[in-house]
């Protein structure tokens, strides 16, 4: 059973993160560790570059994938997969993070913040996306989001 969840301020909900066939598509493994945010910015980055991303649209993808990547190595098992994609046809940068469901415990950096240091996350996802949302699959857990790619 899959379970999709989709937050869309300014589209319609979307059952799935479908893509066109013109989608230009990129999908990495990365090591369960803080440091895997950064690694998936710079990964990130190249690839903006290579589509042409407009700068704003392109520090909101960055920042969008810094909070997804970080909050599933603080809240989530392994294993980490980060894909990103963008489709020419709905001007849509499409980020999606998988990991191995919710850990029992909160990592390091969680566990030593105050309650005012995090949580902030999900709003910023929803300020800078055009549509986010999650799903489970059998062994994982999936979040998504779409930041449009032009101003």
């Amino acid at each position: 059973m899959i379970v999709t969840c989709t937050y869309a301020p300014e589209a319609p909900p979307r059952q799935s993160s479908a893509r066109s066939p013109s989608a230009s598509v990129g999908t990495w493994t990365l090591a369960h560790r803080p440091e895997a945010a950064g690694e998936a910015r710079k990964i990130t980055k190249e690839l903006l570059a290579q589509w042409s991303v407009a700068e704003d649209a392109a520090d909101s993808v960055l920042l969008t994938v810094s909070e997804l990547v970080t909050n599933a190595v603080e809240h989530a098992r392994p294993p980490l997969h980060f894909q990103l994609s963008v489709d020419p046809g709905t001007q849509r940068v499409h980020i999606e993070v998988s990991d191995g469901g919710p850990a029992a415990l909160d990592g390091d950096w969680a566990v030593s913040c105050t309650p005012d240091e995090h949580g902030r996350g999900l709003e910023i996802v929803n300020q800078l996306t055009a549509a986010h949302g999650d799903r489970a699959e059998p062994g994982r857990a999936v979040r998504w989001a779409d930041v449009t790619s032009v101003p």
